[in-house]
């Protein structure tokens, strides 16, 4: 048998559990996304508005997320949370994942969004005003729709990033994403090239496939000046 069939056979007996590692990796990257996009809208906010507390929590979270490891966060949730005194909330192993992922996100998307909301233009504000608005229907109708997609492009990494951090969450905690699943499968078969290239292929077809679908929605949110 030649080296590329066997490799193929590797993959095609694995094929099952591959496909469940990949699940979960969506499933996990599908919800951390979603957190990640509220707490960026939410706290992105709270400081383009310098909402008294809520803005400087949002500044100290910030640096807490820029100036320490994701393994660290993830760490903390799974190993550290249950010790911590009058908490102690013990989480399993998807929960863990997810909310790492999320606050490791969210600290960056809280900059994307400030700045899509600071970036509004003042006139449209004024003209928000003239309507007979108050903040918060500005802030819904006007400031909200416009920042937001501002705030497209540069989440757009950071939703990236959420998905390819999966694959550094995942094994940290033993979750059967599927840069662990392939682990397993290397260490019953010491095949570390064959398993790693293939996933490294899977890894690189989703990204293009989220990057595609989010580029498409952007340049439908895309503002009449932007499209010139």
């Amino acid at each position: 048998m030649t080296l590329a069939a066997s490799s193929w056979s590797l993959i095609w007996a694995n094929r099952d559990v591959l496909l469940h590692g990949l699940v979960r990796t969506l499933e996990a990257s599908a919800v951390a996304i979603v957190g990640v996009a509220v707490i960026g809208v939410v706290l992105g906010a709270a400081r383009a508005y310098r909402v008294p507390v809520a803005s400087q929590i949002a500044a100290v979270y910030v640096e807490v997320v820029r100036n320490t490891p994701i393994l660290v966060q993830v760490f903390f949730i799974y190993f550290a949370l249950p010790q911590v005194p009058w908490v102690g909330v013990r989480v399993d192993e998807f929960t863990a994942v997810c909310l790492g992922l999320m606050f490791w996100g969210g600290g960056f998307n809280i900059e994307n969004f400030r700045a899509g909301f600071e970036a509004v233009p003042q006139r449209y504000r004024e003209a928000g005003l003239a309507l007979g608005f108050g903040g918060a229907a500005i802030f819904r109708y006007v400031v909200f729709p416009i920042g937001g997609r501002i705030a497209i492009p540069p989440s757009i990494n950071t939703y990236i990033a959420v998905l390819k951090n999966t694959a550094i969450a995942g094994p940290a905690v033993g979750f059967a994403e599927l840069t662990q699943v392939a682990y397993g499968i290397i260490e019953a078969s010491l095949r570390t090239y064959t398993v790693f290239a293939v996933i490294g292929v899977v890894y690189l077809l989703i990204v293009w496939t989220l990057s595609a679908l989010i580029r498409l929605l952007e340049s439908r949110l895309a503002l009449p000046e932007a499209r010139r």
